[in-house]
Parts: C-alpha cells; structure tokens; sequence
C-alpha cells in the first residue's frame, strides 16, 4: 500500500509551507497550485474523504477552512475564492486522505471557468421529483 502524502505532512509538517494549522487540522500550499496562495486544509486524522468523517471532525475541518479563507482574504485580497473539495476518483480526487483546497481567483487566473455551459433543464418533471426524493430521504434521516 502507498504512504499517504497528507499523513506525511501531518506527521511532519516541516516537508510543506504550512500555513495554519491546529489540534485537528494542518493547512498547506500543494506542490502544484492552481493559482497564488491556494491552499490545501487536511484533518490530521486520515479519512478517505469527507463521507468517512463523522460531524464532529468535519465541524473542526469546516472551521479550519473558514480561518484559512479569512486569512487568504486578508492577505491576498482575491477577487474570488473556490473552496472544493472532491470525493471520489469520478469527482477528480487523486489523494485519497480528505482534504479541502481553497483557491483565491483572480479575473484572467489559470484556472478558468470550470463550469459546463448552461442549458435549460430537459425535464422539469424530473427535476421536480428528484427534488421530492431528496426532500423525502431528508425527512426519513433526521436524527431525533
């Protein structure tokens, strides 16, 4: 089995450009950025992705991400920032240890518009009901 980079940083922390970090998270400049200042915050505690963290851990990551932000903003005064976090090979996630990037943007930035062109939904019948599944589903899970 492959080591796991982040778990590497986390374990030493001096092999990245750490710029934040606390008891439960460590945030770092990836070796490839999208653009100046984006950031990579990861749970010190490896988890495949976000779905096999319970709420608690992901409460400390969503902290750490909103301070990080803050300090992004502050600093680097974006136009813009993306916050993405990818779970899955088909979501585009290639480390398989949960982690949140945080990508100032800047009009004309390497990034671009990431976005497919809109189109006008095919099927508002479809919409609609999936809509009520998932409202559905939401009801069903609640915790008591």
């Amino acid at each position: 089995m492959e080591a796991c980079p982040f778990c590497a940083v986390v374990a030493d922390p001096a092999r990245a450009r750490v710029v934040h970090e606390d008891a439960h998270t460590v945030a770092f400049f990836p070796l490839t950025p999208a653009t100046r200042g984006h950031t990579m915050v990861v749970p010190r505690v490896h988890s495949a992705d976000i779905w096999q963290m319970g709420e608690e851990e992901v409460g400390h990551l969503m902290d750490a991400v909103l301070t990080v932000g803050r300090l992004l903003r502050a600093v680097l005064a974006p136009e813009g920032v993306n916050i993405i976090n990818s779970a899955g090979r088909a979501a585009t996630q290639t480390v398989f240890h949960t982690h949140v990037h945080l990508v100032p943007r800047y009009r004309g930035d390497p990034m671009g518009d990431f976005w497919p062109p809109r189109e006008a939904p095919r099927d508002e019948a479809a919409l609609d009901g999936l809509a009520q599944r998932l409202r559905a589903a939401g009801l069903s899970s609640r915790r008591p």
